[in-house]
This record gives C-alpha cells, structure tokens and sequence, in this order.
C-alpha cells in the first residue's frame, strides 16, 4: 500500500476506488489513536462498483494493520489503539449501511474502532472532498 511519507506528500490518487492506497494516515494527539480513513467523494449510487471498492479497500486497510506493515512502517504507532474512519460525501444507502454494520462488528473484534462519518464537504486530510489528495505527516 502507498501511505504517506514522513517528509513528503503522496502523489497517489485518494478516494474508495484506489484499494492500495491509503488516503489519510496519522496519529490523533487529543483521542491518542492512530487515525486512518478511507475518502469516498463520489455519491452512493446503487448496483454500482462502489462497494465493492470499498470491501476492497478496507481489506487493504485491515491487512496494513493486521499483518503488521504499519508497525513495521511507523514503529512509533506500536501499542496505540487504532480508528478507521470512512469519511464520505453522501448518506450511504440501505445495502451500504448493511455491510458498514458487519464491518464495525468484524473490526471491534480485533479491537479496531471504525466509524462513518458524512463529512460537510471536508475530508480528513483537510482538503475540501472534490480535492482530496494531500496527505499529512503521520508523525503529527
């Protein structure tokens, strides 16, 4: 997976539809967490790829952070809780939301908290959803 650099920006394109990058990773001082999101800009729209990406995605994620990549990548995220985040532009749908809800029980039972959030135009990188695409230090 493509995470972001200590001292550099990703250039890689952000957002559900790209499963081997990740979109925001980082460490959240106040809550003491290590934050990762997943950027879906794009309105949920039924019968579409959509989440399919996301599955894909979040596998990716999962993988990254349970077969030890991301303390291998970041050490000085080791022993610190974990949040996953999907920050999207739009309510999901009924059949999203079904799958959302198997996805927050199978992450808590690896201790892994996950959340939803409709986010008023803003993802977690800070940029407005439509540009999505910076990335922050993880070290913050």
């Amino acid at each position: 997976m493509t995470a972001p650099n200590s001292f550099s920006e990703s250039n890689a394109p952000k957002g559900v539809e790209h499963a081997g990058v990740i979109d925001y990773l980082g460490f959240h001082s106040e809550s003491n967490e290590v934050l990762m999101v997943l950027v879906e800009k794009r309105p949920w729209i039924e019968n579409s790829p959509q989440l399919f990406q996301l599955q894909e995605k979040l596998n990716a994620y999962m993988s990254f952070i349970l077969d030890g990549e991301m303390i291998e990548t970041y050490p000085q995220f080791s022993g610190k809780p974990v949040r996953v985040r999907l920050e999207c532009a739009t309510p999901p749908g009924l059949q999203e939301t079904a799958f959302l809800q198997h996805v927050y029980e199978q992450t808590s039972l690896q201790n892994i908290a996950f959340e939803v959030e409709v986010v008023g135009g803003m993802c977690g990188c800070g940029q407005p959803m439509a540009d999505c695409g910076a990335s922050k230090d993880p070290a913050d």
